[in-house]
């Protein structure tokens, strides 16, 4: 088949141009946060790192992570050694800049190898399919605005899980999958939430026989079991010789934290945080008890305060079997067909319960559904469907992440001409269903998409000029609350495109 044009390669050079060119960019403290984990694991011992903190900014990452940041730091040294003094708080000279916003975007040469194995495995009356949407990951206003401006390495991240992806698309490869995603694990365990998909689809693929469920592969499971032991152990072994486990699961699991983000992530708890506050105006009329002390509270809402006014407080232990519970109908359905198109869904599926239902979600965890997502984007029009209000609202809800002036412009108009020139693309590339779109659904995705527009200009602009400083957390409470009908949208659209197919 001819090479689709531009290609993966032609892409990046140029998303690198660009990517360059936004380096004098805003950057939050997130770019601190990496620099002092360059400082602590360059200029403390290991058995000190996770125990350092003259930064508020603590090692709070998985010990694969922190061995990334050592390994970086050997070259920071060359850059500007003074970024590597822990007590250096704050340093941003321009090579440190430079250099930081460097790491990242080399690091996303994963992505890019991840996402060309993607496109090279799929079946070739899909190439095309599959080819515009590696470039629509590759382009993600997403990735750009969280890895960066914002500062992250995400692109790397998610070029390991989409390598683990991709390498379980052949019996070949389901070792090799599962030792990846294990890696994955051990250098950001928010992955954690996409595990129960792996547990099922490696069991039912590789650890048991294809004809009954009794069949167990008595090799198979102990090479897979010794390989994740090894990886876990190499990560955290000497955590364990030196006794600092708990120390590490404190830092890696803080509980203390409020169930609502400092900017509420559009999901389930935005929207009972949004009726929240809409019932506190109408609780005397209706009767209902008011928390004065919820109320009162000028904080709530801006750092993730668990206090309702009016409804009942929501318990970690209550988002956790919410989420699982939202998981399991998807996991059983995969134990039964274990197919690869069936396992992306389930991915996408677990990465939706976990940001819908879990406990303090950032709002950046949406790129944990819209990635694996937008590799089923293009199966038919019916997960397309589903897609469409999903890519909205999910990159609509990061736009709180830059709210400086200089960088607004970039964020909307980019985020606007990838929704458009992708969007329509992919109406294009998708092929019919073989069964009938849902009506509703398809309704709900163009009204949707038709109200995104008067939103993002009121909120960048109209508010401001209505209010001025005033009421600041209005936009961000439209924003997250738009968004969250539309994630809460597209996962019911997605769950009835998967169990109907």
């Amino acid at each position: 088949m001819a090479e689709q044009y531009p290609t993966l390669t032609q892409t990046a050079v140029a998303a690198t141009a660009l990517k360059v060119l936004l380096w004098p960019a805003y950057r939050s403290t997130d770019f601190e946060v990496h620099r002092n984990w360059l400082a602590i694991t360059h200029s403390l011992p290991l058995k000190d790192w996770y125990y350092e903190k003259t930064s508020e900014w603590t090692l709070d990452y998985p010990p694969f992570f922190a061995y990334f940041e050592w390994l970086i730091s050997q070259a920071a040294r060359y850059a500007d050694p003074a970024m590597l003094h822990v007590k250096n708080l704050g340093y941003g000279s321009w090579q440190t800049v430079n250099f930081q916003r460097v790491t990242v975007i080399l690091t996303e040469s994963v992505l890019i190898y991840a996402l060309y194995l993607f496109i090279q495995s799929s079946p070739a009356a899909s190439k095309r399919q599959s080819h515009a949407a590696a470039l629509s990951i590759l382009l993600s206003p997403g990735l750009l605005i969280i890895d960066h401006i914002h500062f992250q390495y995400n692109g790397f991240l998610y070029g390991i899980l989409i390598l683990s992806i991709v390498l379980a698309r052949k019996p070949s490869g389901l070792l090799a999958s599962g030792v990846v995603f294990a890696a994955l694990l051990c250098l950001k365990h928010i992955y954690l939430y996409l595990a129960p998909a792996y547990f099922v689809y490696l069991l039912r693929t590789y650890c048991l026989g294809p004809r009954s469920v009794f069949d167990i592969r008595i090799a198979n499971c102990s090479k897979l079991g010794l390989a994740i032991g090894l990886v876990g152990g190499l990560a955290f072994g000497p955590f364990v010789y030196y006794g600092q486990m708990p120390q590490v699961l404190s830092r890696l699991f803080p509980f203390s934290r409020g169930l609502c983000h400092a900017y509420w992530a559009p999901n389930v708890w935005a929207m009972y945080s949004f009726s929240d506050r809409v019932l506190i105006y109408a609780a005397p009329y209706l009767k209902l008890p008011i928390n004065q002390d919820a109320v009162n509270s000028v904080t709530r809402g801006l750092v993730g305060d668990t206090s309702f006014a009016v409804l009942p407080d929501v318990s970690p232990r209550m988002t956790f079997i919410l989420t699982l519970a939202a998981q399991i109908p998807a996991l059983a359905k995969l134990f039964f067909q274990p197919t690869w198109d069936n396992f992306v869904a389930t991915l996408t599926l677990c990465g939706y319960a976990s940001f819908l239902f879990g406990w303090h979600v950032h709002e950046k965890a949406i790129l944990l559904v819209i990635i694996p997502s937008s590799l089923l984007a293009l199966k038919d029009r019916r997960y397309l469907g589903a897609f469409r209000p999903l890519a909205v609202s999910g990159h609509v809800s990061l736009f709180p992440l830059l709210f400086t002036a200089m960088e607004s412009p970039v964020k909307v108009v980019y985020t606007i001409l990838w929704l458009v020139v992708f969007l329509l693309a992919f109406d294009r590339l998708a092929p019919a269903s073989e069964k009938p779109r849902v009506f509703l659904l398809d309704r709900f995705s163009l009204l949707y998409i038709a109200v995104a527009i008067p939103l993002i200009a009121y909120c960048s602009l109209v508010h401001q000029l209505l209010f001025g400083a005033k009421f600041e957390f209005l936009p961000l409470m439209f924003i997250s609350s738009y968004s969250a009908v539309g994630v809460v949208g597209s996962w019911i659209g997605f769950l009835v495109v998967f169990f109907t197919s």
